[in-house]
């Protein structure tokens, strides 16, 4: 088979996403140049086929939720994005087509998100494909949203909708259930795109900096990640879970199997925003985040460490196991 070596590989796929900063993908290192009186953001997310996606998965979904994890955090901390660097371990099989198609939909979400490649690292492995990238943002100094800031009285809101990946992932998935037989092809189709292609709210991010106490984005489920949240900041909360946003395919699969709420508010991949914010900011966040169409809806509130959380839905107490998805 005649493939491309490394630097002709990257030349040939990654070079065209490079912002200037990546010096070509020629240089040993990129370069980031904050502006005065701006801190620098970073997160990274590591993705292994058949863990994070299944391998034969579209490769243009693959590039794209690869960027999209980590945009998403940057959004949640109020950041704005500069640029990111990928490292890349193609498995011995791997094909020039796969590879063009994997740039295609890494670069959309790069342009769109305004996040461009600015180096990193290609090698190959035996094992399975494996992705990790580290992206940037910068914020005002001493502007960056931590989780531990929710205070006793915040309120607790989320983004978009909660549940479609997870519910999509069954959809997607080998040997679907039972109970996608009951979804119309659109609702399959809506569901099964949301696990394919999570839509990071950079869109938020600065209105999350501007009002958010705390914030951070949901990737392991509701349930375990407010829990994060609350233990960061040492509060509790009661959340009403008949007011958390669902999609309509996620409301046409919770009616052909009401068990499928407990995966929907603790299945994970949602990438969503979930914040606190001051009762007097609450009004004005909300408005802000229709103006530029996304959704944000009040949950809960935030209480005292001592409350606990609680959760309520359908008229009753509601419990759940460990909350949220677990590498270990």
């Amino acid at each position: 088979m005649n493939r491309p070596g490394e630097f002709d590989l990257i030349a040939r796929y990654f070079a065209p996403l490079a912002a200037p900063g990546g010096l070509g993908l020629l240089d040993d290192a990129g370069l980031l140049r904050p502006g005065r009186g701006y801190e620098v953001v970073v997160t990274a997310d590591a993705l292994v086929a058949g863990v994070h996606f299944f391998p034969d998965d579209p490769p243009a979904a693959i590039g794209w939720k690869a960027l999209a994890v980590n945009l998403s955090d940057l959004a949640a901390k109020g950041a704005r994005p500069e640029g990111f660097v990928l490292t890349i371990a193609l498995p011995r099989d791997w094909t020039e087509s796969w590879l063009a198609d994997f740039a295609q939909g890494l670069g959309r979400l790069a342009k769109e998100g305004a996040c461009p490649l600015i180096g990193g690292d290609t090698v190959s492995t035996a094992g399975p494909l494996t992705l990790s990238i580290t992206a940037f943002g910068t914020v005002p100094a001493g502007r960056m949203v931590r989780r531990g800031g929710a205070k006793p009285g915040d309120t607790v809101l989320v983004s978009g909708t909660i549940g479609d990946s997870a519910l999509g992932l069954k959809v997607h998935g080998p040997d679907a259930p039972a109970w996608v037989a009951g979804l119309t092809e659109e609702e399959r189709t809506f569901l099964a795109d949301r696990y394919l292609h999570p839509q990071p709210r950079h869109q938020l991010a600065q209105l999350v900096q501007q009002y958010a106490s705390a914030a951070m984005d949901i990737s392991d489920g509701l349930v375990g990640d407010l829990a994060k949240l609350l233990k960061v900041a040492g509060t509790g909360a009661e959340i009403d879970l008949d007011t958390v946003p669902l999609s309509g395919p996620a409301r046409a699969a919770l009616m052909a199997d009401p068990s499928l709420a407990q995966l929907a508010w603790t299945g994970g991949d949602d990438y969503e925003i979930l914040c606190t914010a001051p009762d007097a900011e609450v009004f004005a966040l909300v408005a802000a985040a229709a103006e530029i169409g996304v959704p944000l809806a009040a949950i809960g509130r935030v209480t005292a460490a001592a409350d606990g959380v609680r959760y309520r839905g359908a008229g009753a107490e509601q419990g759940f196991g460990t909350g949220s998805y677990a590498h270990f």
